[in-house]
C-alpha cells in the first residue's frame, strides 16, 4: 500500500507542477482492494505526505485520520460502476475548465485510443461534492474515460494512475490546441 500512496503523491505533485490543479483544487484517488486512498479536502495537492492521504471504504467510512476530498462520493460512485477503473483524477485545468464554462465542446483528438465519439462527454452542472454530482458523473462516465463537468472541471479515469495522469495531460493539451485554433480562426488575416 505504501508504494501506491507514494505514487499517488508523486502524481499529485506532477499535476500541480504542470498547472492542471492550482490552489486547493483537484483531487486524486486510487482503488486499493475494498477501499480507496484519496487526497484530503482543503489542501493543495502538491507537497502532500503519506499522513495526508485518507483511506475510505466503499461505504464512505473514513478509515484513517483526516478528511477526504469533498468529491470522495463521486470517486466512490465511479469505482462502484466501473470495476476496470483503479485511478481517478479530477482537476480544474485551465483550458479544459474554460471549455467547461463555455458553450463549446472539446473534440476528441487522435492520440489516446480509438475515437468512438466526436466530442468529450459532459454533464450539466451539479453542486461540487453533492450526491447529484456523484450520481450523474458515475452514470455519464460509465463508458467514457474523460468527463467534462459543466462550470466545474474534468474527470479522467484509468486502469492505473499513469493512465489517468496521461489522459489528464492529453485532454488539457487537446483543449489548449482547440482554444488556439478557435482564436486563430476568429481573427481575419491582415494583408
Amino acid at each position: 500500500m505504501q508504494d501506491n500512496v507514494s505514487k499517488l503523491i508523486k502524481v499529485c505533485n506532477k499535476l500541480y507542477d504542470k498547472q492542471l490543479a492550482s490552489g486547493k483544487s483537484g483531487n486524486v484517488s486510487i482503488r486499493l482492494d475494498d477501499y480507496i486512498a484519496i487526497t484530503p479536502t482543503l489542501k493543495a495537492i502538491n507537497g502532500l505526505n503519506e499522513d495526508d492521504i485518507v483511506l475510505v471504504d466503499m461505504n464512505s467510512n473514513t478509515l484513517t485520520k483526516g478528511n477526504p476530498s469533498s468529491e470522495a462520493g463521486m470517486h466512490l460512485a465511479i469505482y462502484k460502476k466501473r470495476s476496470d477503473v483503479n485511478a481517478i483524477i479530477h482537476t480544474h485545468s485551465p483550458y479544459t475548465t474554460g471549455f467547461a464554462f463555455s458553450n463549446k465542446k472539446i473534440k476528441r483528438l487522435e492520440g489516446f485510443g480509438q475515437i468512438k465519439n466526436p466530442y468529450i462527454a459532459s454533464i450539466e452542472y451539479e453542486e461540487p461534492g453533492s450526491e447529484e454530482l456523484a450520481l450523474k458523473a458515475s452514470e455519464a462516465i460509465e463508458k467514457e474515460d474523460v468527463l467534462i463537468l459543466k462550470n466545474h472541471g474534468v474527470i479522467c479515469v484509468g486502469d492505473d494512475l499513469d493512465e489517468a495522469e496521461s489522459l489528464a495531460i492529453f485532454i488539457e493539451e487537446s483543449a489548449k490546441t482547440q482554444f488556439v485554433s478557435y482564436m486563430l480562426n476568429s481573427v481575419k488575416d491582415i494583408e
